[in-house]
């Protein structure tokens, strides 16, 4: 009998976890893999994007918990220290040596941590960790150090400055005003989340964050932070703060793999679409590889095409990317971004980052058929806090904002993952109003079995009928019976409406069934 393969992940994260949970699944003996997953944080494989709903008092740790382990051994508190690629160990804080047939790098990203003055503590060293008064929103310690300090600003009337504009700084900003905390939100681009918003979407997302609580200052850059005071501006101005929250981007953890001479680029560790790193030994996913890193789906999935690989299952799985899309999680505003909507009505790219659309993707010259280039298609109602975008090629999605038309995301997310031809009549498609049946809505009844409902683990109403089925009968027993839900979170809401379907369609079920509580 062969001897079960020894892999060692270095991360204990959401795509580390992943890995490990996909791996268990096609090997549930361990007789094909042996896995060892090493972790520096105390408490691992915790979901990471629901901590702005740990902050708001939503959520509790419990519901970011990750699933229980099984058997394979999982380490936390366990910080690696050295990889040693000739004799194929792992070395760890404590003085132990870890041997590996395959080693698997899911190290994750950190705050990109701006060179300003007054961010970090000074010691006799250098530079050490972040000054008092100033945190990130990475971890569940991030997470707790940040309640803290909202919870002192809160009793004195003080303000907490968000540094940062993008999904994660809007998203702990709507999580902090929910918490009775006055927020400012510092971004030095003219409109936030200007990675994924042309300037009008911009506008009107900012009216609609105002309506919440959340002021902004736009289009302004940081340039000291003095504890006890406040935010130093560039225009001479003073954000008076008791307290700064840094959402500054990402900054992969490429530590380790530098030192031990793999190669790493500018976006990460480098790796083919298996995963593989410069040595066919060494694997890397997740936000520290340059293989789509900065959202929770496209990790998981690569978690899955190794699972795959490294178990036998599927020696030939590759990963080829996955669609994007980026959902704002506020509350009171409804918000999807969809592929590449930097596209102008003259067929040119708008203001994007390079590459294309938000992350490099999108659409590039030689993708779609020369058919006289894109159709743009825009709706406005700032009154209302609406704003539409459709980018269609032929009669495909190719790019969307749409911001304050729930109905109308729900079905174009669906024609947008399947390639589906999208209807003729434009404007009511924007308005959610043309959508075909089986894409149109968020209920059970409308939605045919295979449409997706949750993005991040790729569970379809048709796995949610078959789980209830089975025996899953509310909305926190299917998410623990397929994973809905425990992703980004934003697939919550069709959850319990498709539970409350079953429960009220379903002959053999009771009454008193509490169809519509999902993990909260």
């Amino acid at each position: 009998m062969n001897r079960a393969l020894n892999v060692v992940v270095v991360g204990n994260g959401m795509v580390g976890a992943r890995l490990y949970e996909e791996t268990l699944r096609r090997d549930p003996r361990s007789r094909r893999v042996r896995m060892t997953v090493l972790g520096a944080e105390p408490v691992g494989g915790y979901n990471r994007v629901l901590l702005p709903g740990l902050l708001s008092g939503s959520l509790t740790e419990n519901d970011l918990a990750p699933a229980e382990s099984g058997e394979n051994p999982l380490a936390t508190g366990t910080t690696v220290t050295g990889i040693d690629r000739t004799s194929r160990t792992v070395s760890t804080a404590d003085g132990r040596q870890l041997p590996y047939d395959r080693l698997v790098l899911a190290t994750g990203a950190g705050t990109a941590v701006p060179p300003l003055p007054g961010l970090r503590e000074e010691t006799e060293e250098g530079i050490g960790a972040l000054a008092r008064g100033v945190t990130a929103l990475r971890t569940l310690g991030d997470a707790r150090r940040l309640r803290r300090l909202a919870d002192r600003a809160r009793a004195v009337g003080a303000r907490i400055a968000v540094l940062g504009g993008g999904v994660l700084g809007l998203e702990a900003a709507r999580a902090l005003v929910a918490r009775g905390v006055a927020v400012t939100v510092v971004h030095p681009a003219p409109h936030v989340m200007d990675r994924q918003l042309d300037a009008p979407a911009g506008r009107v997302l900012g009216r609609a964050l105002r309506r919440t609580g959340i002021e902004q200052r736009l289009g302004v850059m940081a340039v000291r932070w003095e504890p006890g005071k406040g935010l130093h501006l560039d225009d001479g101005s003073v954000l008076t703060a008791a307290g700064l929250l840094l959402c500054t981007g990402a900054r992969p953890e490429t530590g380790l793999a530098e030192e031990c001479g793999l190669d790493v680029g500018p976006a990460g560790i480098a790796v083919d679409d298996t995963l593989t790193t410069s040595d066919p030994d060494v694997y890397a996913l997740g936000d520290c590889a340059d293989a789509e890193p900065g959202l929770v789906q496209p990790g998981w999935e690569q978690a899955s095409v190794l699972a795959g690989r490294l178990t036998g299952e599927d020696l030939y799985a590759r990963y080829l990317g996955s669609p994007r899309v980026t959902r704002l999680k506020a509350a009171g505003i409804e918000l999807a971004c969809l592929g590449d909507p930097f596209v102008t009505d003259d067929g040119f790219a708008g203001h994007a980052p390079a590459g294309g659309g938000p992350g490099g993707q999108g659409p590039a010259e030689g993708d779609f058929p020369d058919d006289g280039g894109p159709e743009v298609l825009r709706l406005e109602d700032p009154s209302r806090e609406r704003y539409a975008k459709l980018v269609l090629h032929g009669d495909r999605v190719t790019g969307a904002i749409l911001l304050g038309v729930p109905d109308a995301a729900a079905g174009l997310v669906q024609l947008y993952d399947k390639g589906a031809p999208a209807p003729s009549d434009r404007l009511a498609l924007m308005l959610g109003r043309a959508l075909p049946p089986e894409t149109a809505g968020e209920t059970g009844e409308a939605l045919p079995d295979h449409a997706m409902v949750c993005r991040c683990n790729s569970v379809t109403k048709g796995a949610l009928r078959s789980a209830w089925y089975d025996g899953a009968r509310s909305a926190r027993e299917l998410a623990d019976a397929t994973r809905a839900t425990t992703g980004c979170g934003g697939c919550r809401g069709a959850v319990e409406k498709i539970s409350a379907w079953l429960a009220e369609t379903d002959p053999l079920s009771s009454r008193d069934t509490p169809a519509t509580t999902a993990p909260r």
